[in-house]
């Protein structure tokens, strides 16, 4: 996107660049407006001003595409499987979760869809114009090029516009820009390299009159607009896949590939070299592929995923879209906004520089709690009489007024105005009694051309002038400063203009306040009674960080996981927050910079970069894809309009629940629910914790398949009957899916969780040390199933005796294994880690009864052809999964030692809490 073009990229004149008369000569318009012979004509040749809406899909198509989605055609297959060897219950619970699934996602499908709509919803649904030299209200619909429009308090803006008369007209445009504070706008021509927060002279569709009037011409309406421009980068932006589908794919591949090449290859086995007839062998490859499918494995990742979003949404996150959950825990990079999420959005008098020093004020946001310091000593106010002179001063000349509702105070009117009034009320001073006492008798309003207001009031000696503005307006317009302990002294500029540079190197906007006392009584203020002036002071007003996203900020660095601050405001104050954040503010990038650079050097100075300042829409977008194409997982935060499409674009996108637009939370994946930066890291590691017991899920379910399939190769290698039957190794696979594997899903984080690096997105799901873990605990499994099957029959047991001690034995050892994978690498041989789950004891009992039933039950004695065990074999089935356990915990021992890591991570201390996350953790089954 060019300086010198529309918005929308369509190569025509930089708008606000143009002299007012340019425009509208440009735009074949005049002041008095459009004929509607004209303006029927315009409609006819650009269409309606409206966005097109997105295009429409059935019900049935939207269900029918929650499907297509590599987790759930796994989770299909399986059912598939299950249904046709006739595993009602199993093939019941997979579809089951499929449906619920489908129709999860079927109330949250089409997030482009609505965030298009949501923003086609921006636009205003009337409009004032001048057509045939009448002032009319019109559907905004009908606005077209060349139209006059006229703006008022309250007007959303229906269209891009040219302004070319004004009067204190202000423009809220945090939608578009990110800015919190609303821009003073005027008619006179800006630079044509201007960003689009410094763009004075237009007002863009969209976006809220807050104070004063002006009228303008329509320069540009519908996806011409700015607006529009979001809006066509929205549809343009491909949602990219997660890393843990993209595991899953390719884990789901080499799985089948690896199953089908052990059942052909075990087939063969049978054929040539035992001779065994070709349909029991075609059965035996059949029964163990069988053996080999995790059938439980998708259902047991989606509900480990589901458990992870209601944890979420306990730390006030709120997930849209289930895979995200995952996506979280990968991420490399978070480009968060500044206002309102790293900072409190409510600006606040940091400082105040009078002539007898500067006085730093505690508290922030709009409350009257807080306290005056100096030189480190705190003061009450009435040792501080020039700063309550100035208070008061700032407090009267006001438009605006503090208010109480549930608890918190808030400012209706300007955000500047109300870090005065809540100075003022720290300062001592009751602002009721005060309106009443010095009540306002004229006022010169706001002028953003003269920068400054003032208000007369009742004075000892006739009136008195209170005037606030810009600093170096009001030295110009100063004689006289407030002497240290009253009274007057001549101005010392130099004095005044170190103590703005010091201000302003930290960020904060500086406001003067003055006063001059009237001997006369004029009927009405004129411009020519604000000079003579005496300064008062000088104030720092500022949005300051959350002290939570300054401890959060840190936390992320130390996690390994960059903090961009991407924001609309300007480069200086931006660089001070993201220094006090903890960021590189020293090394910043605005949007004019960015403009400079092509993709691939922005890629590389977008990693050496913690502070981008003035970005608009396009900038947020190329930042997030430059990021991307150096394989950095980006999450991105955000909650105007501008930042919809990179919304979209990142991994994960994260909207504001309590101050973000639509757009922006149907354009994202995850939505904060108290807009704090905070929740971010707190959902980072609820994404770790997930993703780690996703892997602890693979490798407890696979080591259980896996040894029913080496069991069954054995049986075949060394032709003897099959231990273990198909039906018998899908009740293994259901009980221990549903019930065992579960319990894993409710698993909280370890220790140390975010003192982890980001794992790489490329790195596959199952590593070479978990692949080690898998086989080794098969080869355990192997040994004892099919040594101790070999065992019974030597001892004189019966094929069906035997088979069903096989079957406990699988089963008991894949209890003894969920103790060891509560944990991939800390050791479970202690009171919390043998102890400590109640959930997976639970698991553990309900197994027990079930295979109670399997073996004495009757109606399971027949469906399974099991037999009643003694105590002889019960004994032995214990030996060898309690041998299991304290091999896994000998093997993990082992690792430990030769990684050099100390035993970190006992089952107690993986218990711990986050010492730096807010609020309670959510309970635990355990």
């Amino acid at each position: 996107m060019g300086n010198a073009q529309s918005p929308a990229g369509r190569g025509a004149p930089a708008w606000h660049s143009l002299p007012a008369g340019e425009a509208m000569a440009a735009m074949a318009s005049r002041r008095d407006g459009l004929t509607a012979e004209e303006a029927a004509e315009r409609l006819r040749r650009h269409g309606p001003n409206r966005l097109p809406p997105p295009k429409a899909r059935s019900a049935a198509a939207r269900f029918l595409a929650q499907f297509d989605n590599l987790l759930i055609a796994v989770l299909l297959v399986a059912g598939a499987i299950t249904l046709g060897l006739r595993h009602w219950v199993d093939s019941g619970v997979i579809f089951g979760v499929v449906l619920i699934n489908a129709l999860i996602g079927q109330l949250q499908e089409g997030k482009a869809e609505k965030a298009l709509e949501a923003i086609r919803r921006m636009l205003s649904p009337q409009a004032t114009v001048l057509r045939d030299r009448r002032r009319q209200a019109i559907d905004a619909e009908g606005v077209v090029p060349g139209d006059v429009v006229l703006l008022e308090p309250g007007d959303r803006v229906p269209a891009d516009v040219r302004l070319l008369e004004t009067r204190n007209l202000q423009v809220q445009e945090a939608l578009l820009t990110g800015e919190s504070l609303p821009v003073e706008k005027g008619e006179a021509p800006v630079d044509p390299a201007a960003p689009l927060g410094d763009r004075c002279s237009m007002a863009y569709a969209g976006t809220l009159v807050t104070r004063g009037s002006g009228w303008g011409v329509v320069v540009a309406t519908a996806l011409e607009s700015e607006l529009g421009g979001i809006s066509s980068m929205l549809r343009s932006v491909e949602k990219l896949e997660t890393p843990l589908l993209k595991q899953i794919r390719q884990f789901s591949r080499w799985l089948t590939a690896a199953i089908l090449a052990l059942a052909a290859a075990t087939f063969l086995v049978g054929v040539l070299v035992h001779h065994f007839a070709l349909p029991d062998m075609f059965l035996g490859a059949v029964g163990l592929a069988v053996a080999a499918i995790p059938e439980g494995l998708p259902a047991v990742i989606t509900i480990t995923l589901a458990i992870g979003v209601q944890r979420m949404a306990r730390r006030s996150a709120i997930v849209r879209r289930l895979p995200a959950v995952e996506t979280l825990g990968s991420v490399t990079v978070i480009c968060s906004d500044k206002t309102g999420t790293l900072t409190r959005n409510e600006m606040t008098v940091r400082r105040v520089a009078l002539r007898g020093g500067v006085v730093e004020v505690q508290g922030v946001g709009y409350g009257p709690e807080g306290t005056l310091r100096r030189e480190g000593r705190e003061l009450p106010p009435e040792a501080l009489p020039e700063l309550v002179e100035a208070a008061r001063g700032g407090a009267l000349c006001s438009d605006s007024e503090l208010q109480l509702r549930d608890g918190e105070w808030s400012v209706s009117g300007d955000p500047m105005e109300g870090a005065l009034l809540a100075l003022a009320a720290k300062s001592g001073l009751d602002l009721p009694a005060l309106a009443s006492q010095m009540p306002r008798l004229d006022a010169i309003p706001f002028d953003p051309e003269r920068r400054l207001m003032a208000t007369a009031h009742p004075g000892p000696a006739g009136r008195v002038l209170y005037v606030k503005g810009a600093p170096e307006v009001l030295l110009e317009l100063s004689s006289w400063q407030r002497a240290p302990g009253g009274g007057r002294e001549p101005l010392e500029p130099a004095y005044w203009l170190a103590r703005v540079e010091e201000i302003a190197s930290r960020g904060e906007r500086a406001l003067a306040i003055a006063t001059r006392e009237l001997d006369r009584e004029p009927a009405s203020l004129s411009p020519e009674d604000v000079g003579d002036l005496t300064l008062l002071a000088v104030a720092g007003i500022a949005d300051p960080p959350r002290p939570e996203a300054i401890a959060a900020v840190g936390h992320c660095l130390r996690a390994g996981i960059d903090v961009k601050m991407v924001t609309g405001d300007h480069a200086l104050t931006a660089q001070a927050i993201g220094a006090q954040l903890g960021l590189r503010g020293h090394s910043s990038m605005t949007g004019a910079e960015l403009d400079t650079h092509d993709d691939a050097q922005l890629a590389g100075r977008a990693l050496e970069t913690d502070v981008f300042a003035r970005m608009n829409p396009a900038h947020k977008l190329r930042l997030v894809r430059a990021l991307q194409a150096r394989g950095k997982v980006t999450a991105m935060t955000g909650d105007g309009v501008n930042d919809a499409p990179a919304l979209k674009q990142a991994d994960v996108g994260i909207a504001m629940g309590r101050g973000g637009t639509e757009v922006s939370k149907e354009a994202a994946e995850l939505v904060l629910a108290d807009d704090n930066f905070a929740t971010i890291a707190a959902a980072v590691e609820e994404g770790r914790t997930v993703y780690d017991n996703v892997k602890k899920a693979i490798t407890f379910i696979l080591p259980t398949n896996l040894g029913e399939a080496l069991t069954i190769v054995a049986a075949v290698a060394v032709g003897t009957t099959l231990p273990i039957t198909a039906v018998q190794i899908l009740w293994v696979n259901m009980i221990t899916a549903v019930t065992l594997a579960l319990a894993i899903a409710f698993e909280p984080a370890e220790q140390g969780i975010m003192l982890r690096p980001p794992r790489r997105p490329d790195e596959p799901i199952l590593s070479g040390f978990l692949l080690w873990r898998v086989g080794f605990v098969s080869a355990l499994l192997l040994v004892g199933v099919f040594g101790l099957y070999l065992l019974e029959r030597r001892l004189g047991a019966s094929v069906a005796v035997a088979r069903t001690v096989a079957v406990n034995v699988l089963v008991a050892c894949e209890a003894a294994y969920l103790l060891n994978s509560r944990f991939i690498e800390a050791s479970a041989l202690n009171r919390s880690g043998l102890l400590g789950s109640r959930l997976a004891w639970g698991a553990i009992g309900l197994v027990a009864a079930l295979q109670v039933l399997f073996t004495y039950a009757p109606p399971f004695q027949k469906l399974f052809d099991t037999r009643a065990l003694g105590a002889g074999s019960w004994a032995r089935v214990f030996a060898v999964a309690v041998g299991l356990l304290l091999a896994v915990e000998v093997e993990k021992a082992i690792l430990r030692r030769l990684h050099g890591r100390p035993p970190r991570g006992t089952a107690q201390a993986g218990r711990a809490e986050s010492p730096w996350t807010l609020g309670p953790r959510p309970s635990r089954a355990h």
